[in-house]
């Protein structure tokens, strides 16, 4: 019987992969909702997107001193990548309230929620990555081989994500008062993550030091680095694939005790 308890959160997790089919219709079905009366669809998110990098690329080059050869590929991987971050964990934290129908009326695996919400911004994510060519095409800068480092980096993040949204998600489902605290404290790690800046405007070790401890800072690293050519740290790998390790070893463990709790809190 213990062993069967145990066994619940990896039995849902399973579950949910098997219905992927249904995670991408679901996730197909959040965006044509939001965007069924729009003709341009989700390439709004994409305008906006290239306006803000081309706005901020010129702004904060000038006052870092940084070329823009350089900043502007940086800064427009670094917004992209934090807007895919920022909107899944935005609406991780509320995919079980928000799925309170489905939940109580349906045996649907929670994990599905979640993924979700993952397929979902993965899609937009695509919608925006069409700029980073165009920006080094405007920039004269190319790729190399390196770029192929990109996909299980980015494999890596995607995993981190998805135990992430799905602790993120119960948590929040039980104390509502967590999803503000959450985006808070999201507010405060854009600022202290190299989004807008480079890394290299450190130049004190305790910021160095301070760096090396932002998981957010290895998980961009380990996708950010390879496209624009360079190789990422081991320190970062080593830190992406830790917290994967222990961070699904912990969702599973979370699940298991709390999944069938979850209909009376939603």
């Amino acid at each position: 019987m213990q062993h069967r308890e145990k066994s619940i959160g990896l039995d849902d997790f399973l579950s949910a992969l098997k219905s992927f089919h249904i995670i991408q219709v679901m996730g197909g079905q959040d965006i044509r909702q939001r965007y069924k009366r729009s003709r341009l669809g989700p390439f709004w998110i994409t305008i906006s997107m290239a306006v803000m990098i081309g706005t901020m690329g010129m702004v904060f080059g000038n006052l870092f001193k940084t070329p823009l050869h350089d900043f502007l590929p940086y800064l427009t991987l670094g917004l992209i990548l934090w807007g895919f971050l920022l909107s899944s964990i935005t609406e991780g934290c509320d995919a079980l309230i928000s799925s309170e129908g489905i939940i109580k009326q349906l045996p649907v695996p929670l994990h599905v929620h979640v993924y979700r919400v993952i397929w979902k911004n993965f899609i937009i994510f695509l919608h925006n990555i069409v700029i980073f060519p165009l920006v080094l095409l405007a920039v004269g800068k190319g790729v190399n081989w390196n770029v192929l480092l990109a996909i299980p980096g980015f494999a890596l993040l995607i995993l981190n994500m998805s135990w992430f949204l799905m602790v993120i998600s119960m948590i929040c489902a039980r104390f509502r008062d967590m999803t503000q605290i959450i985006l808070s404290i999201m507010q405060v790690v854009f600022y202290l993550t190299p989004i807008i800046w480079m890394p290299q405007l450190l130049t004190h070790k305790v910021g160095g030091f301070l760096l090396e401890l932002n998981p957010f800072y290895h998980l961009l690293d380990v996708v950010r680095t390879p496209l624009l050519g360079g190789i990422p740290s081991a320190s970062s790998y080593w830190v992406a694939s830790i917290m994967c390790i222990i961070g699904f070893v912990f969702s599973i463990l979370m699940t298991s005790k709390y999944k069938y709790r979850v209909p009376y809190w939603v």
